[in-house]
């Protein structure tokens, strides 16, 4: 493999974490990437660094240094008031190159993984992709990335001997924010912007965000899987009469009745939510990670011997089919009592 441009006798001690901008505040994966980079520095007294490219960037500043953050490298430039590759990459590329951290973590979103590989590429390093944990070995000061395989039925650990930065992006859920702290301050480093015109090859005409939902975040999160099939209707009445979001495994999503965004799980959303009600789901490991964050779990399943049993609070034995039409109606009524 081709050397990388900095190697490990020349990185500096501290882990950068892509801060990421989205819809007015820090996206909830940088928040998470923060609280996981303040663990790791704290446990080996290195520094913790954020990378936040954009415009009118002030307030973000802030919100990073209550998170955690110790130093933040800041590029704020009109040229980078929305994402464009090229730009990015030039200015994230010049601040690594003269600080050579020796960790870059970055988010498992769309533009968070565009930038990653194209930093990569440029920085001639590996990129640990999806990843679904990591830490950071205190003998050998290498970061060990958690990455799952083969519809997450294999996990591989992986670890870059001497390539710096030692770079990963991580899915959203994985990790769980830390307490805020409004009073914490840091230090800021202005980055000076040098864009040459010919490299910004992209214009952007027109910016229209869809309708989103996060799953991370939810409260109560009803999920269906091949048990269901395919009435994912129902789930959604149950949903809503308990303030929550829909999810689905693998296999009702392969066959098109959910959107893949919604797929919960290893190769999917990890969650976290205080209730997850798991309808028709047998209970594979690569489904069981997304929510074994959640404060409780009700499982029902016409098979008293699915393994999804072994990790659920309530278990209900019986057919979903006639278990979740039963909860609608009650719940149904119930609201039509307190209304009046």
């Amino acid at each position: 493999m081709v050397a990388s441009l900095y190697g490990a006798a020349q990185e500096s001690k501290s882990i950068w974490v892509y801060l990421e901008v989205d819809r007015g505040g820090l996206t909830g994966v940088s928040k998470e990437l923060i609280t996981k980079g303040r663990q790791i520095c704290d446990q080996l007294g290195w520094q913790l660094s954020g990378l936040l490219l954009g415009h009118h960037l002030q307030p973000f500043a802030a919100e990073g240094f209550a998170h955690g953050i110790d130093t933040l490298w800041l590029a704020d430039d009109p040229r980078l008031e929305n994402f464009t590759i090229e730009a990015y990459t030039t200015v994230a590329y010049d601040a690594l190159m003269e600080v050579k951290p020796s960790v870059l973590l970055m988010g498992a979103t769309p533009n968070s993984r565009d930038l990653a590989g194209r930093l990569a590429v440029r920085l001639r390093t590996g990129l640990n992709a999806d990843c679904t944990d990591l830490y950071l070995d205190p003998e050998t000061e290498r970061l060990v990335c958690e990455v799952s395989g083969f519809g997450g039925g294999v996990l591989a650990f992986i670890e870059m001997a001497e390539h710096r930065p030692q770079m990963a992006t991580v899915r959203p859920g994985v990790f769980t924010p830390g307490e805020v702290d409004r009073d914490r301050v840091g230090v800021i480093i202005e980055i000076e912007v040098n864009l040459d015109p010919e490299i910004l090859t992209t214009n952007l005409v027109e910016r229209s965000v869809g309708e989103q939902v996060d799953l991370t975040s939810v409260p109560v999160l009803v999920t269906g899987g091949r048990g269901v099939d395919g009435d994912f209707k129902m789930l959604a009445q149950l949903a809503e009469l308990l303030g929550g979001e829909i999810g689905a495994t693998r296999p009702p999503v392969d066959e098109g009745h959910i959107e893949r965004e919604r797929q919960i799980g290893q190769t999917g959303v990890v969650c976290s939510p205080k209730v997850a009600i798991c309808c028709g789901i047998s209970g594979a490991f690569h489904f069981v990670v997304g929510i074994e964050k959640a404060d409780v779990v009700v499982a029902i399943n016409s098979d008293p011997e699915a393994l999804i049993f072994d990790y659920a609070d309530y278990c209900i034995v019986g057919d979903v089919h006639q278990i979740v039409p039963a909860l609608i109606e009650a719940l149904t009524v119930e609201r039509e009592v307190i209304l009046g």
